[in-house]
């Protein structure tokens, strides 16, 4: 199947190596052994990800 681009307002196309990463994460994230969905927001982990997501970019 050929990969649909959406040209309108809001997310773009992600990479398909994004993509991949993804999967392969959705089940163990990390090796912590669940997934994002699963972990409690209030977890370590999860705020490494809270943290990480509000450091300013470094190629922006």
């Amino acid at each position: 199947m050929a990969r649909v681009h959406n040209f309108s307002a809001g997310p773009a196309a992600l990479p398909t190596s994004v993509l991949a990463e993804i999967a392969d994460e959705m089940m163990d994230y990390r090796g912590c052994g669940m997934s994002v969905l699963e972990m409690s927001h209030r977890s370590s982990m999860y705020q490494q990800i809270i943290n990480d997501a509000r450091q300013p970019c470094a190629v922006c």
